[in-house]
This record gives structure tokens, sequence and C-alpha cells, in this order.
């Protein structure tokens, strides 16, 4: 049976805390700042047929997708199975954490990429991350959240191996249209995948759900 609680100060520290709140923040302020420092270093790329390397991508462009794994992070823990089973104040309470978080990283990723290039560059590079964020949380329900980089990776070897397509939102302008289009369609499927846990789909088509066994 659920029962109502409330979440004060202390318990969203304490939630924090557990939910790897600093190591995530410390994570992606590094990605951000190694962006800012070195992000304009090309990656390097084997050359099909010739054995050499080629000029590939900037770091930049692909650096976002670092944060976007430590931020589907938030959501994990050593009781996340028994978190998804909570009441719906559990449930905000995780959804409230996971959205300041994002805001938090888009924001100092934001800033750092403006101050060292320009605010359109800030702006794609924030577009990307919630781009992977949402690639990253649908990972982590299809997959297990041990395995939320796969489906951003597979996304990556795409673009880098077939960059300025109409579809590499990674370099495609801040005003792009289809980037952004993707990045809502992309971020909404991962908060929908993310909120689709086992007892919500299982109440929604009727079976009996039970809570996760230890």
């Amino acid at each position: 049976m659920r029962t109502g609680y409330t979440v004060n100060g202390a318990d969203t520290i304490r939630y924090a805390r557990v939910h790897r709140c600093g190591a995530i923040l410390a994570g992606a302020a590094v990605v951000a700042l190694l962006s800012a420092f070195f992000g304009g270093a090309p990656i390097a790329l084997p050359s099909i047929g010739s054995g050499g390397l080629t000029t590939g991508v900037p770091y930049r462009q692909e650096l976002p997708l670092l944060s976007a794994v430590f931020l589907a992070a938030a959501l994990d823990g050593p009781m996340a199975a028994h978190e998804e089973a909570g009441a719906s104040r559990m449930h905000r309470t995780r959804n409230e954490y996971c959205a300041a978080m994002t805001a938090v990283v888009c924001a100092f990723s934001f800033l750092t990429e403006t101050l060292a290039v320009d605010a359109g560059a800030g702006t794609v590079f924030v577009r990307s991350l919630l781009i992977w964020f949402g690639l990253a949380l649908l990972s982590a329900r299809l997959l297990g959240q041990q395995l939320a980089w796969s489906v951003p990776l597979a996304s990556v070897l795409l673009l880098i191996w077939y960059p300025l397509a109409w579809w590499d939102w990674t370099a495609a302008p801040a005003s792009d249209p289809i980037s952004w289009a993707v990045a809502a369609v992309a971020l909404a499927t991962g908060v929908v995948a993310s909120g689709a846990t086992a007892w919500r789909r299982k109440s929604f088509l009727g079976g009996k759900a039970r809570l996760p066994q230890r």
C-alpha cells in the first residue's frame, strides 16, 4: 500500500548525495572546461582504404555526450528499483532532482562555451547535450542503467562517419529547426521512457504490479 510523505530540505540533500549529485556536477564541469580549452582540436579518424588518418570533427561537437551520460546516472542509485515503485511524491522528487541537475549542467556548459567561443557554440553544445540525454534515458530504460551510453554512442558513430549531413545536429547552426525538432523528440522520448517504470507499465496494461525483490 502506498503512503504519502513530505520531503524537506534535509531529505532533498540526502537524496542528492545518494544519487551522486557532486560527482555528476563535477564530471559535467570537467567536460565543459575541456570543451572550452581543447574543444577546437580535431578528432583523428581512420581513412578508409589508405591506412592513414584524416582530420575529423572537433572534439567539442562530441563532448556533450559525456555530460548527457553523467546526467542519466542521476536516476540511478542503490534504491533505484524500489524508488520506481514509490508514491507519486517520490516520483516528483526524482523528476525535480533530475530537472534541476539538467538545468545546472546546461547553464554551466552554455556559459563556458559562450566565453570560449560564442553564444552560438554554447547553444549548439546545450542542444546536443539535450539530444544525447534523451537518448541516454531511452537506452537506460531499454538496456539497463549501466548501458545508458549505448544508444548515444551509436548515434555518435553515425555522426562522425557521415558528418555535415542534414541530420548532424552537432554541426548545424544554433537556429537550425530540424536539429531543434530532433532535440524535442529525443528529450520527450527519453522522459517518457524514463517514466515508464515496470509498475506503471503493468498498471496501464491492467496487470498486477509487484514491488522489486532484493
